[in-house]
């Protein structure tokens, strides 16, 4: 870095919510002057910054007005390039790509004599690279957007098809995005387990079938998993082949628009999950080796290799892969109208170990050293400096284990820009806790500060568990919790079952309190609000491609006799509360009693106060909390409601009365009963 360092507009605001981050100043201020002189460069040189993320309109193949055809491709150390497909016979060397500066490559094909497009919709398109070694290769544009598995006869890889349907084909969006949530209940999809059947979902399944249940279960949010295009299925859509191709697994580029703005006229928000921390290490159908070198667009040597996700690494220093990873947020934001992200990787993004072998102790020092990937981090400032500013509505979300300060703080401020963060130690607290101890071990005070150790005024999302918990290897909340008797004993007129009740009761207690206490946000994997049995396990050879763990099971909530619907009704319940009272968008909860002995917690958020009793077996009769105000509260959630596969043992129409009588650190006092592993969530009327 070069030339005088820039001070963030907003620095002061940022290191007024966090004094530790005084001592590193002049990092903060370098960080953001990277950042800043690339926008900088990038306006001097390509006009602004949209114009140089509008690249995929230029980049690739384009069929002019005259239905002529242009193309453009950077492959920087390619002796030549040519175009071939079925448009030519596969004609090796009749249309030859013209070089010009800066390792970019040209090609314009004129339309045919009676003005139709020389390459037909759905026509087989591959460029040929002479290497600079002299070798011939075939590779895909990486800016292709539509590509195909062929046949088994034909091969492994996939196939680059032109997609260019008929202007009256074309899938137009008719219904606007919705506003930004106030409070985010995001529901996190894959649309190939979508289904009850052992196949891969399709786009049109999900939209007329999945759609409904995610707002009738009272989310705002879908977040979908695995778009990106990726040859290897069991990959769970993170070792990306085409990065603008919309996987064709699941049906075609239309029908993925389609689903989104019918998700749009339903009044949900769609978030991509896209994955630039890494691509795969295929070179048939994917980026690796593009112009036969072995960077391009990733690194070259070692430091382009991802050892644990045997995947390649970008080099986000390089101008054109810049160009390249904008323009494809932009491609997915303009294209297929997409309100957000949730980036994947970010940890590995931001630290030149990607986090491998490393605790994060919490030490500033570790966030501020020679460890971090400055590029890698100028990069993701970059792209939410890009998205915040072109789009003002959009949400991106990282997945960062380390606890990087300032990551979810504006870039103006000298943060990276990330309107939310994963909780991603809740989940794993949660997992460990019900892997190792009984209800009788627990520690309160433990589970709450993990709950609520997040950074001041840095949104967060919580969960319990997400599709990391899902996967085959491990189990689900609801696994871990009943697996014993999930296969016998979900019946309704089942025997009583010590282990379903007890089960049923944590399961909806710990996904309140998560809710309530974790952060600003609350997230859930598809099909986990009801208790889902099974894990998630993607057809491969070590279970003989078999699709029998790759869907959703929707037949069991759907069943009546099965008590599968009660966790669904109270994940509901629970979410249709929260959008009344916004708890997640208010400030974080008071905790006023953490009891150990009791295992009771009592805490208000919204002005709405929470009881939970974690006790095995002891049910308390005029317990004493504390709440904020006086009066009148009424009860409006209940875990132990019938409705939700409770026992019924509270009367909701007896109201509850707080009197001006100080506990815990605060105003008000009250009495309420509490039954052994039951949560309440009481309300002032009106």
């Amino acid at each position: 870095m070069s030339g005088p360092l820039v001070e963030p507009p907003k620095l002061k605001d940022l290191l007024k919510l966090d004094g530790y981050l005084c001592d590193h100043k002049q990092e903060i201020i370098r960080r953001y002057t990277c950042m800043n002189k690339l926008v900088t460069d990038i306006s001097a040189s390509e006009g602004n910054l949209d114009n140089f993320s509008l690249a995929y309109k230029y980049y690739g193949l384009h069929v002019q007005p005259d239905n002529s055809i242009k193309s453009l491709e950077w492959a920087s150390t390619a002796r030549q390039l040519y175009l071939k497909g079925d448009f030519n016979g596969w004609n090796g060397t009749s249309h030859p790509f013209k070089k010009l500066d800066f390792g970019k490559w040209e090609i314009h094909i004129p339309a045919n004599a009676d003005g139709s497009c020389p390459i037909p919709h759905l026509s087989k398109i591959k460029i040929g690279v002479v290497a600079e070694t002299g070798e011939h290769m075939d590779r895909l544009s990486p800016w292709a957007s539509y590509v195909c598995k062929p046949p088994k006869e034909e091969g492994v890889a996939y196939q680059h098809h032109f997609w260019n349907p008929p202007t009256d084909q074309r899938y137009l969006f008719k219904h606007s995005r919705p506003g930004k949530p106030r409070s985010l209940r995001v529901y996190e999809s894959h649309i190939g387990i979508a289904t009850c059947d052992p196949k891969v979902g399709s786009y049109n399944e999900f939209r007329d079938n999945v759609l409904p249940r995610i707002v009738k279960a009272g989310y705002n949010t879908v977040q979908i998993m695995a778009i990106m295009e990726h040859a290897y299925y069991a990959s769970f859509g993170y070792q990306i082949t085409s990065f603008f191709a919309a996987s064709s697994r699941y049906g075609t580029p239309d029908e993925l628009k389609s689903l989104v703005d019918e998700a749009h006229r339903l009044g949900l928000t769609v978030l991509l999950d896209v994955v630039h921390s890494h691509a795969s290490k295929n070179s048939l159908d994917g980026l690796n080796q593009f112009d036969g070198s072995d960077a391009c667009y990733f690194h070259s040597g070692i430091r382009g290799d991802h050892a644990l996700w045997d995947s390649k690494l970008f080099n986000y220093k390089n101008w054109e892969v810049l160009r390249f990873l904008l323009s494809n947020l932009r491609w997915y934001m303009d294209e297929y109208c997409f309100d957000g992200f949730r980036f994947d990787g970010v940890t590995s993004m931001l630290y030149h170990s990607h986090g491998i072998g490393e605790s994060f102790s919490g030490d500033y020092k570790e966030y501020f050293g020679k460890n971090v990937d400055i590029e890698a981090l100028t990069y993701l400032m970059l792209a939410n400096y890009m998205l915040h500013n072109i789009y003002p509505n959009v949400i991106t979300i990282s997945e960062d284990v380390s606890g990087m300060p300032a990551l979810c703080r504006p870039v103006d401020e000298g943060g990276t820009g990330f309107d939310y963060r994963l909780a991603m130690a809740i989940p794993d607290q949660w997992i460990k806790i019900l892997k190792e101890l009984p209800d009788e071990q627990w520690d309160l005070q433990k589970i709450i500060h993990t709950l609520e150790n997040r950074r001041h005024k840095e949104k967060t999302i919580a969960y319990t568990e997400s599709h990391d918990q899902a996967l085959v290897g491990d189990k689900t909340l609801a696994f871990w919790l009943m697996d014993k008797e999930m296969y016998t004993n979900m019946a309704t007129n089942s025997p009583p079952s010590v282990v379903i009740d007890r089960g049923m009761s944590l399961h909806k207690m710990i996904r309140l309190i998560t809710h309530v206490l974790g952060g600003e946000g609350y997230l859930n994997f598809i099909g986990n609000e009801f208790g889902h049995p099974e894990w998630l396990d993607f057809p491969r050879v070590g279970n003989n491609e078999s699709y029998h763990y790759a869907r959703r099971q929707w037949n069991l909530v759907d069943d009546e006799s099965l008590k599968y619907k009660f966790l669904a009704q109270f994940d509901r319940n629970m979410n249709l509360l929260e959008e009344k009272y916004g708890w997640l968008a208010a400030d974080a909860a008071y905790t006023s009693t953490k009891h150990d002995g009791d295992k009771v917690v009592v805490c208000e958020r919204a002005d709405v106060v929470f009881v939970f009793n974690f006790h095995w077996e002891k049910s308390f009769t005029g317990y004493k909390i504390g709440t904020h105000y006086p009066g009148e509260y009424r009860i409006v959630l209940d875990t132990d409601s019938k409705d939700v596969g409770g026992q019924g043992r509270i009367d909701h129409s007896v109201p509850i009365y707080s009197k001006e009588e100080p506990f815990n650190n605060r105003n008000c006092s009250a009495m309420v009963y509490i039954p052994s592993r039951v949560a309440i969530v009481l309300a002032r009327p009106g």
